[in-house]
């Protein structure tokens, strides 16, 4: 091989750089210089191969950590050691030793005093003077009181019922007029909704259920009326005292009306049940329009609305004592004078086609019976005779047809 390509495989070392094994600066030196080689030579690899940023994060990292857990560390020693810390024994040693008692004299202690209203031991138990029971459903009958400006739907909301139950309940105070109702007045609250039947002597169990539309079952079992399946008997001939009074949980049934029939003039006679103002027989009249108007100036309520569910098929108009009161449309008088039922004074019109309208509380009537009358004529005036609670008319209209019919869908506008 040519002298100039033989390789040279190790750096010329310059005299001043030898070793001296006598002295220890110039092995020092050439250690270091090849450490610094090779972190160059690994730093220029890092740099070609891309990972120099790489290498630096990741070194700065690990030297932070290392820091972290160097810190850490001392702060550990540190506390440790301030908890081992005892006092000096030569401190304890000075503290002021306490004052010896005198054997022959005992210390003299204050008089106990006893704390006011002071428990001691934690929390105290107070007796209690009552117990309080949880709700449970009632299943008894009780009795209210009415009071002024009292309905039929306050006192069925105030008590958790149907209007209907208030009705059914006290059918011989109120006869299933909601107008009956009165200041002072002692109504049965039902436990829940249904019905209240006086038992009446020769009654079956069988037929008192099924015209309230429930069975035996729900009138035996419930534990209010008391009755004792063992001892009962015959359901058609039960051992029940006659004017026992039983309530029928669920129960239901027609309201009775006793305001007017269906009169026509043909027939005005079937009135004559209601009371004295029942007609004779009328041949001819005055024939209606088919269009109503409000039977006075006022055209809002004082009273009850229509409600079928407390029996009323009419609204009662407001009006003051003696105000006029007109005919709502063309027609003849079939019936004039008092009703025995709590409505008063009342008039009743028939206007042909199957119409009738009906006027009551009435404090003066002037029209008579057979008199034809036309659509705003007056018939009389407004009052508050019969069962009222103050001056209003109670107006009804009838179709021969679908019956009592609200008024509000015929009349125009207020």
């Amino acid at each position: 091989m040519p002298d100039d390509q033989i390789p040279e495989p190790f750096p010329i070392i310059e005299e001043g750089s030898r070793t001296d094994t006598a002295g220890g600066q110039n092995t020092a030196s050439t250690a270091g210089t090849a450490r610094e080689s090779r972190v160059l030579i690994i730093w220029e690899k890092l740099s070609h191969l891309g990972l120099a940023d790489t290498a630096v994060r990741v070194g700065t990292h690990l030297l932070s950590l290392a820091l972290i857990l160097l810190v850490v560390w001392a702060m550990r020693e540190f506390y440790l050691r301030a908890q081992m810390v005892e006092p000096p024994k030569d401190a304890a040693q000075a503290a002021a030793l306490p004052t010896p008692t005198p054997t022959n004299t005992p210390p003299k202690l204050p008089p106990y005093v006893k704390p006011a209203n002071i428990f001691l031991g934690g929390i105290p138990r107070l007796a209690m003077v009552h117990t309080t029971i949880p709700t449970r459903p009632r299943t008894e009958v009780i009795t209210y009181t009415v009071q002024t400006g009292d309905t039929i739907f306050g006192i069925a909301e105030k008590f958790g019922l149907i209007p209907e139950t208030i009705l059914w309940g006290n059918y011989y105070s109120l006869a299933d007029n909601p107008h009956a109702l009165t200041p002072g007045q002692v109504l049965n609250i039902m436990p829940s909704d249904g019905t209240y039947h006086k038992w009446s002597a020769g009654e079956g169990l069988n037929g008192v259920a099924n015209g309230y539309h429930v069975t035996p079952e729900d009138i035996i079992n419930w534990p209010g009326n008391h009755l004792n399946p063992e001892t009962l008997g015959d359901w058609s001939h039960p051992n029940i005292e006659p004017s026992t009074m039983l309530f029928v949980p669920g129960g239901s049934r027609q309201f009775v009306t006793w305001s007017a029939p269906r009169i026509t003039r043909d027939n005005p006679a079937v009135a004559k049940a209601i009371g004295p103002g029942a007609c004779g027989v009328i041949t001819d009249g005055a024939i209606g329009t088919g269009t109503f108007i409000w039977p006075s100036a006022n055209h809002y309520l004082s009273g009850f609305d229509y409600s079928p569910a407390t029996n009323h098929y009419a609204i009662d108009i407001a009006g003051k004592l003696g105000d006029a009161m007109w005919a709502a449309d063309n027609g003849v008088v079939v019936y004039a004078g008092w009703n025995n039922f709590g409505y008063g004074n009342m008039v009743v019109i028939d206007h042909g086609g199957g119409w009738q309208t009906l006027y009551a509380h009435m404090s003066v009537i002037n029209v008579i019976c057979g008199q034809s009358v036309y659509q705003g004529d007056i018939i009389g005036a407004i009052g508050s005779t019969g069962k009222s609670s103050g001056p209003h008319i109670h107006f009804e209209m009838l179709n021969e047809t679908y019956g009592k019919v609200n008024p509000w869908d015929f009349l125009p506008p207020p």
